[in-house]
This record gives C-alpha cells, structure tokens and sequence, in this order.
C-alpha cells in the first residue's frame, strides 16, 4: 500500500481507502461480510475508512464500528460527515452549532471511538451562517471530539470562503475536500475546486471513482435488474447514459494493452490525478478487494494517459 500526506498536513492515508455508502449502507451486506470485507482491506494496508452518520441512518457507523474495534486505534483514519436530516426534527439537519455537536457525539457513540480522524461537511449550508460553521468545528478540534475537518462537494469559492474566515479569526481551517472525481466527472474538480485546494494545501479524497462500477466495463451490453444502478435512479440517471458506455467500452483496449483490467485502469487514472490523496473504494464481497487494490501498482505513462483523454474527453461532465 502506498501512503499519502493529507494535503499539507502530517496525517497520511492510504491511497486506496474504504467507504461505508452503497456498501454498507444497504441491506446487501450483513454482519460477517463486512467483517471479511474490513478486515481484508485492513490487513492489505487500507488505514481510512469513511463513514457518514445519514447512511442507513447511522447502521453504517455502527456496522463498520463493530469492526473496526478489532484494530489498534492509532492504526485506522475513521471519518464521518454530517449535513442530511437524520429526523424529521427541524434542527436534526445542517451544518448549524447545535446539529455539528450533536451529530460528531452520537458518530463517536455509534462508531464506538473517542475521536474522529476527519470530519466532513457533508454539502454546503445556506441556510447556516458559515462564520457559525467554522468555528463549531474549531471547537470540536480544541475538544478532542475531530482532529481534522473538511468539506464534501463544496464549489472552490465556498471553500476559499471557510479558509478566509479561518485566516481572519485564527481558526482551525479545513483541510480536504472529498469530492465526486472519475473519468467521467471532471470539469467541477479540475476547473473549480482543484485550483482552490492546491494554492492552499488541502487534499482530496474522492468518492465513486468508478462511476458506480460503469468504468469497470460490467454495464457493456445490459444494465442487471439487480444492480446498483438499476435499484438506484439517482446514480442511474448520473451515469448510465449511452454515449458514456460507448466511451468506456474503447478503453478496453488500453487496458488489454497494459494488462489490467478496465476497473484498474480507472482507479489508476484518478490515483495519477494532481491533489488526489486517496480515493475511496467499495467492496460487496473480499474478492473485489484483490482486483481494486492492483491499481496502486499501475504506471501510466505520457501516451496512455493522452489515449484515454482522447476517448473520455467528449463525455466529461
């Protein structure tokens, strides 16, 4: 496993790392795979693990807690975000002082640790004053209860914003930014977001490298009734488009060329990307786990990377 710095601070993550969304989340895995799925990617070099308190409202950091007690706790990077309701109670939501400091103590509770290694906000809050935002967060830093913070899908200037407000009051700033980046999804991290976090040192974690598992070829021909994106029309409305598996479908032959396969070619590419310190991964059963983690290996050089822009350019979103 290779380890990166988180952006400019001293924290390093795995390059690959785990997350408990689509995985974890739903009712596809149960107790004892999740054990096998956690603990295989532990033992393979896989120190972060992310988490969210909204997915299947909190079963997720229980059920990736209960194993991730079975570890040295120095040896993990456990994050959590907080922003969706987690009720129908009109302050169960956002990023205001009262929702942040309810919504890390009942992470720590259900996860079963003293601290959060990261905490993200989950979206952007117009309905919070951000000034209030950031310095709840400063304060869950001085307490102990996070040791970092950070924002997901967060636009550069809302970003630049939580860092002028941080510089002005002597605040704790942020320091990644978790953000939706493949092959496909691009032009928001690339034309927005990376300029902001690389002038000021926070690192990216991205999420659905893999489009949903569209770049891993398996959609070629048919979407599976029983797939993840047929059950779920936000994802299949994102990705599934035809012109999009027409695309994927030619970089067969740059992986065949390399000798990998399509999903490892993916996760190289969005390894090889400037900014990017981990990408986090999924996995419903350990044998996924094997194919994911080659990628880490993959050299791509000057005129694959060039073959790959030239196929996915014209269906970047």
């Amino acid at each position: 496993m290779n380890y990166r710095r988180l952006g400019k601070s001293g924290l390093k993550v795995s390059a690959l790392s785990l997350g408990g969304w689509t995985t974890f989340g739903d009712s596809v895995a149960d107790h004892r795979l999740a054990r096998d799925i956690l603990v295989k990617a532990y033992d393979n070099g896989i120190n972060f693990f992310d988490i969210a308190n909204v997915y299947a409202r909190g079963e997720a950091e229980k059920l990736m807690g209960s194993v991730l007690r079975l570890f040295p706790r120095h040896t993990l990077v456990i994050s959590s975000k907080a922003f969706w309701p987690m009720s129908d109670d009109v302050n169960d939501r956002g990023l205001s002082r009262k929702h942040l400091f309810e919504s890390v103590h009942a992470s720590l509770r259900r996860i079963g640790t003293d601290y959060l290694d990261l905490f993200f906000c989950h979206r952007w809050d117009a309905e919070t004053p951000l000034e209030e935002t950031v310095r709840a967060l400063d304060a869950l830093v001085h307490q102990g209860k996070i040791l970092y913070w950070g924002t997901s899908e967060w636009t550069g200037a809302q970003i630049q914003a939580a860092l002028d407000l941080c510089e002005r009051y002597n605040l704790v700033k942020p320091q990644v930014e978790q953000p939706l980046y493949n092959l496909i999804a691009r032009r928001k991290v690339e034309e927005d977001v990376l300029p902001v976090t690389e002038k000021n040192g926070l690192g990216l974690v991205v999420w659905s490298p893999l489009a949903s598992g569209l770049l891993t070829g398996k959609y070629d021909d048919a979407l599976p009734g029983d797939s993840r994106l047929a059950r779920l029309e936000v994802l299949r409305d994102q990705w599934y488009k035809a012109e999009s598996v027409a695309a994927i479908r030619e970089l067969k032959a740059v992986a065949d060329d390399l000798g990998v396969t399509r999903a490892q070619l993916a996760l190289a590419w969005t390894l090889r990307q400037p900014g990017v310190s981990s990408a986090i991964t999924g996995a419903t059963r350990p044998a996924q786990l094997d194919e994911t983690l080659k990628a880490i290996d993959i050299t791509l050089d000057s005129d694959t990377l060039a073959r790959m822009d030239a196929i996915m350019a014209p269906v970047a979103q």
